[in-house]
């Protein structure tokens, strides 16, 4: 059997992009849709590269159990030894925002001051302890911004949180955090390819925290709104010659903990300081904003790919 490129996932609208660039450079490939299945442990695996893109998120697309699932492909891929790209440390660290900021922390990169709740009287109890004006509450296993709240008083968090609207995480761990009031109501993303960086994008907030760069958010999806535009601006921009410091705090994490595609974002308070919140192994890309600036991450992504096939 000859040698392909194996792209693990849940979700075929967000693999469509990439599958696409495959065949345009006519690289063999095989997608594994791991909503459920079986894992043999006692055969081998096929020969080839293997890409995760298994996301936190997959829950919301009734695939409760693809990230368990995906950790013992994984781990079986691991133990024979193929080349696995986002493999069981970057399932961790997508599945865990816990892990996440524990692993930047780890990379002396800055992230908002958070505490982890179970329960929903904890839940409370922490963003008193935590003592702030404005703090917001968001899903350790997210995705797509899943849980974001921001409050303003204890009082209005403990109407949420015994009112019939409140939303558990999945994994029943709950973060408050530090809500960081930036000069201006934009985030920043960073992408990376094979550990590096491809380009940074700016990302309107002004509609809300709850935000994806992927096409296919824009179907039927409120909480990515994705393709919209506010005061004729678009809602994601590619930043033309974006450098900073903290690409090569992020490119150390990411070698550090075995990442080699990921979506990495930050924001600036009111003094410049930079706050990492979210690392996305299952990154995506906005194609409006790649049209306009001629930069076409998925395309860059296949020829990795395609490269990295070569070279076993």
């Amino acid at each position: 059997m000859s040698k392909k490129i194996y792209i693990i996932h849940e979700n075929s609208e967000w693999t469509d992009h990439l599958t696409k660039r495959l065949d345009e450079l006519n690289l063999p490939y095989e997608e594994w849709f791991l909503d459920e299945g079986t894992v043999d442990l006692t055969s081998s695996p096929p020969e080839g590269i293997f890409y995760n893109r298994i996301s936190a998120s997959s829950h919301t697309r009734n695939h409760r159990y693809a990230p368990e699932l995906t950790e013992a492909v994984l781990s079986w891929l691991e133990h024979h030894g193929r080349k696995v790209f986002n493999g069981n440390r970057a399932l961790r660290l997508e599945v865990s925002k816990v892990n996440q900021y524990m692993a930047l922390n780890a990379a002396n990169v800055h992230t908002p001051k958070t505490i982890a709740a179970v329960g929903k009287q904890q839940i409370i109890k922490a963003a008193k302890e935590l003592n702030l004006s404005s703090f917001i509450t968001k899903h350790n296993r997210a995705g797509k911004g899943l849980g974001v709240q921001l409050f303003h008083s204890i009082e209005s968090l403990e109407d949420y949180v015994n009112g019939p609207t409140f939303e558990p995480s999945i994994d029943g761990i709950t973060l408050i955090q530090e809500y960081i009031q930036a000069p201006e109501p934009f985030i920043t993303r960073c992408e990376f390819i094979g550990g590096k960086f491809i380009y940074a994008v700016r990302v309107d907030t002004s509609e809300g925290f709850e935000l994806c760069p992927a096409d296919a958010c824009t179907i039927d999806d409120l909480f990515c709104p994705v393709g919209e535009e506010v005061a004729n601006k678009p809602k994601f921009e590619i930043i033309e010659g974006f450098t900073d410091p903290i690409l090569e705090k992020y490119e150390k994490f990411l070698a550090a903990n075995h990442i080699q595609i990921a979506g990495i974002e930050f924001i600036r308070d009111q003094t410049g300081k930079i706050f990492t919140y979210d690392v996305n192994t299952n990154t995506n890309y906005n194609s409006d904003a790649e049209a306009i600036a001629g930069k076409y991450g998925m395309l860059e992504l296949a020829k990795h790919l395609g490269h990295q096939l070569t070279l076993i």
